[in-house]
């Protein structure tokens, strides 16, 4: 089973100043990595498409989307999905992939969004799926302005159905968290992680189709090292995956082991064996 990755990348331009003098560097940069690592160990084939590429070359039909069995948006804004360079430089009309998102979903697909300075309504507000056919699809609803909340000393999401598939067997304290977006569950989803009074982990059905919406990071620097390394980081993201698209079948084997024996793990943004087999879409910019 297919799933796609839109966002999750980034071009960071900085300035040295050094007395009288400066000069600038500039590096791109992809926090896609560990999600990715625990999908494919979960059997699932993952396509990557990095906020460079998605503007131009996200699928633009329902019909396009329909081999994904999940599309997961982190970190990419709704600007990316919506402006098309045509339609930004050219002024040409293209189709509205915000509508061609909800569409999917309401006709059977799955949609996760997880959080980041870029997702839900972001820092300063800059990420706006407030109001969007994509909020229409979530089971959150979205603050007006910027709806994050930093915590730089760390806090822990509590399990409120510890028993619901997602995110059954694991037991003991979750990692802390250094900062989430804050929205509302809407009243006919399920709320399954909390921090405080903030709903952290909420998924509901519409129409034919699921979404869920993760409050916080899967990466750096809301997912410090204490999540990243966690027991049972892999167990999550295998279990959220299987419920949102309906897997036949539970993967029993991510269960016993963070790192099953068919994969030697490497660094987070390239194993080898998942960089020879994962499909040719993340291209780095030039």
């Amino acid at each position: 089973m297919r799933i796609l990755i839109a966002g999750e990348s980034w071009v960071t331009h900085s300035i040295h100043v050094h007395g009288f003098d400066s000069f600038t560097t500039s590096s791109y940069e992809e926090g896609v990595g560990w999600l990715r690592s625990a999908l494919e160990r979960a059997h699932y084939r993952v396509d990557f498409m990095p906020n460079h590429l998605v503007s131009r070359e996200f699928p633009t039909t329902v019909a396009d989307l329909e081999p994904y069995s999940m599309v997961i948006l982190s970190d990419c804004g709704s600007n990316t999905l919506l402006l098309h360079p045509d339609t930004l430089a050219k002024s040409v009309k293209t189709p509205d992939r915000l509508v061609v998102i909800h569409d999917y979903v309401q006709q059977g697909g799955s949609l996760l969004m997880i959080g980041g300075y870029m997702s839900f309504q972001g820092i300063e507000g800059k990420a706006r799926y407030r109001g969007t056919p994509v909020e229409g699809a979530l089971p959150v609803v979205l603050q007006p302005a910027d709806d994050r909340v930093e915590s730089p000393s760390g806090r822990r999401p509590v399990p409120s159905q510890p028993d619901h598939p997602i995110i059954q067997g694991i037991a003991g304290e979750w990692p802390a968290f250094l900062g989430y977006n804050r929205f509302t569950a809407r009243p006919s989803a399920e709320v399954l992680l909390t921090i405080g009074d903030d709903p952290f982990l909420v998924v509901w059905e519409y129409g034919k189709g699921r979404a869920a919406a993760f409050a916080s990071d899967c990466g750096p620097h809301w997912g410090p090292p204490e999540y990243l390394e966690w027991q049972h980081h892999d167990l999550f993201w295998a279990q959220l995956a299987h419920w949102l698209s309906r897997t036949p079948g539970w993967a029993t084997d991510i269960a016993k082991s963070r790192h099953p024996p068919f994969l030697t793990l490497g660094p987070p943004d390239a194993p080898p064996e998942i960089e020879r087999r994962r499909p040719r879409i993340s291209r780095r910019p030039t």
